[in-house]
């Protein structure tokens, strides 16, 4: 649903005097990850901007590395367990979505990297309200269930 009401603009545009702010502490918040999990890319990919953008980053993506032999599964579980919320990618492989089963499509090729963020990726939020100490903790937990002293 992509039309918004008028509550929802009339939020929007409350909003737009913080945009800066919001958008300066995303990006610290990703900073800050990207340091601290630094240690543990031998297990993980971690998420890096593409050249010449300036993203205002929603959540920090991590994908399990096909070769570390980690179950998604046990992480996202361990993560909750200590209160850090998680999502999922929204979709992976759309292809592999109840929609498309029977239905006919073409592939040009294969999708082995949708295939790995369907069931290999998921991110930890970056909401601007987050402290440096929270943010620790998260990083902390993700490197205590790799085995990743941080």
């Amino acid at each position: 649903n992509l039309k918004i009401s008028d509550m929802q603009a009339a939020c929007g545009l409350a909003q737009l005097n913080r945009l800066d702010g919001f958008v300066a502490a995303r990006r610290r918040n990703f900073d800050h990850l990207s340091e601290r999990l630094a240690p543990c890319r031998d297990l993980l990919d971690l998420p890096a901007a593409t050249a010449h953008a300036a993203p205002s980053w929603f959540g920090f993506p991590l994908t399990l590395r096909l070769d570390a032999g980690l179950d998604r599964v046990n992480l996202l579980q361990w993560l909750d367990q200590h209160k850090i919320g998680t999502r999922l990618l929204f979709a992976g492989n759309l292809t592999r979505q109840p929609y498309f089963a029977g239905r006919p499509y073409r592939v040009a090729s294969p999708l082995t990297h949708t295939d790995t963020a369907m069931t290999h990726t998921f991110w930890i939020g970056l909401w601007p309200g987050l402290s440096e100490a929270m943010l620790d903790y998260a990083a902390e937990q993700v490197g205590l269930f790799l085995g990743v002293g941080l």
